[in-house]
């Protein structure tokens, strides 16, 4: 969805919760029919790289080559170390129940820290005309992206807030 689409938007309450939930499913049937067909403990692996190639793909043709939103603003999330983890789990359980319950909460967990080191620099406190913000704000500040009202990002002035009002650090 859209939280994963723009850095300004890769916040620590909305994107965290939707990104993973939402990214699971397809890497998960991919990994039962593998495992359930030829045990193969790599089917989630598999269809996240597939994944991020086409989502590379998406982000640069559209995205830089069509708007020239810079690729930094746009690039997707990190998933492949959430889905060795449910491999992993997959591999050394046997066992499809418990890969649900501990392999997702796994994959969920690991979400964040695995993105973190790409997303910190974009929460960098900056000054910007007498406005203080985080740079991931700045930049949605600059390329103003068109869209329904719901979805016009507005930039709170003397505050470190990001999209999910929470403060940045």
């Amino acid at each position: 969805g859209d939280w994963d689409f723009w850095t300004d938007w890769k916040d620590r309450r909305l994107w965290v919760t939707v990104a993973p939930i939402v990214a699971i499913t397809f890497p998960a049937a991919v990994q039962a029919w593998l495992w359930g067909r030829f045990r193969l403990p790599w089917g989630a692996t598999v269809c996240v790289l597939g994944l991020l190639l086409g989502e590379w793909v998406n982000r640069y043709f559209n995205f830089w080559g069509w708007t020239y939103f810079p690729v930094n603003f746009v690039f997707p999330s990190q998933l492949i170390p959430s889905a060795i983890i449910l491999d992993v789990v997959l591999l050394l359980s046997n066992s499809f129940t418990f890969t649900a319950v501990a392999g997702a909460m796994g994959w969920g967990l690991i979400f964040y820290p695995s993105n973190w080191p790409v997303i910190a620099p974009l929460h960098v406190p900056v000054e910007y005309n007498g406005m203080m913000m985080t740079l991931a704000d700045l930049q949605g500040y600059h390329y103003v992206r068109t869209g329904t009202p719901e979805y016009i990002r507005m930039v709170e002035k003397g505050t470190l807030r990001t999209f999910g009002k929470d403060v940045a650090p």
